[in-house]
């Protein structure tokens, strides 16, 4: 088990919200340390807005508890009814991550209201110490980075397809494996369009530098597309190949353009990463797809009913390709532009 950085965040957050309390002069750190909890947020940017909503909704709240503590006093109905209405308030709002906290300022607002407007206040300056102090966490110790972050969870799912699809032909990798490991490529992929999101949040952020995260978000985008694409390949592979007769037959053809493919995907990574040399040419030969095309439609044509269901095989090859190609042209451009913008501003900029 890994103890990731929000984890460590988190446990740092409250100890300093606790300790805060303790310098103000707080009765008890509790609210100020659960504050601190529910503001924690894995990027800098959600955790800005995390605070600037939690203190638009925390204050309105506070006021209608304040409010209905005036008006129908501290009951327990009292506070229910407050507490459904902050509720409804946040969702209209369309702040639905802050309902958890408002809550816990509505109800210790109006607990405290019966002790004196002193304490009520007490407790929602408390609330202001936890999301301070969270927000100083987050943005001091650790900064998240989801440039660094997405590009080691991009190679983590290639490791994880490639396995795969260099044995789905082959069919060597035991069934409850190869589902296992699908399962874990699935769930990559998912954690990466999360990433993608916290990535693309930072454009928000980064005035200085929006035309150049503008364009790697492009080329982000276009990885995780691709890797959806081979493991696109991958269920065609499963649901068409093996009910295929005639499979056998091109089970070596079909695994060597596979492995090129994932080779092709492998190289395309490290050119990312301006590991490979200049003008290197990583791009699999086409004649040897245009062969495959030609092969394969004649065999087809001899039975069209038997061999059909190679042609989802054949398609599936030729779309992971196609994004392969799509993503290396992509990445070529971006990075054209990006040594073009670090020229002299004297000197002449390559145009595409």
């Amino acid at each position: 088990m890994t103890i990731g950085a929000r984890v460590l965040k988190t446990g740092m957050a409250v100890a300093l919200a606790i300790y805060l309390s303790g310098v103000f002069g707080f009765a008890s750190p509790l609210i100020a340390a659960v504050a601190a909890i529910f503001t924690i947020q894995p990027s800098i940017y959600r955790s800005w807005q995390s605070v600037t909503d939690q203190v638009q909704t925390n204050l309105l709240g506070a006021l209608i508890a304040i409010a209905a503590v005036r008006l129908f006093g501290h009951t327990p109905i009292a506070v229910g009814l407050v507490c459904v209405v902050v509720i409804l308030i946040s969702i209209q709002l369309k702040m639905e991550s802050t309902i958890g906290l408002s809550l816990v300022t509505v109800v210790a607002i109006m607990e405290a209201n019966g002790q004196g407007w002193a304490l009520a206040i007490e407790r929602f300056l408390m609330i202001l110490t936890g999301m301070g102090a969270s927000f100083a966490v987050n943005v001091l110790v650790f900064p998240p980075r989801p440039r660094r972050q997405f590009t080691a969870q991009v190679h983590q799912a290639y490791n994880q397809l490639s396995l795969l699809l260099r044995t789905a032909i082959s069919n060597e990798m035991k069934e409850q494996v190869f589902r296992q490991e699908k399962e874990k490529l699935h769930e990559t992929l998912r954690k990466l369009e999360e990433r993608y999101a916290v990535f693309e949040e930072e454009r928000k952020i980064l005035a200085r530098t929006k035309t150049s995260h503008a364009r790697q978000l492009l080329v982000s985008k276009q990885m995780i597309k691709t890797l959806q694409k081979g493991a696109d390949l991958l269920d065609v592979v499963e649901e068409h190949y093996f009910a295929s007769p005639s499979a056998g037959e091109w089970a070596l053809r079909f695994d060597r353009q596979i492995e090129e493919l994932s080779k092709y995907h492998e190289h395309i990574l490290l050119k990312a990463e301006d590991k490979m040399k200049p003008h290197a040419l990583i791009e699999p030969e086409e004649e040897r797809e245009a062969r495959l095309v030609k092969d394969l439609t004649a065999y087809i044509l001899e039975d069209p009913d038997e061999h059909k269901r190679l042609v989802f095989v054949a398609s599936g090859l030729f779309e992971y390709a196609y994004h392969l190609r799509r993503l290396e042209k992509l990445l070529d451009q971006v990075q054209q532009r990006e040594e073009g913008a670090k020229r002299e501003p004297g000197e002449p900029k390559e145009e595409l």
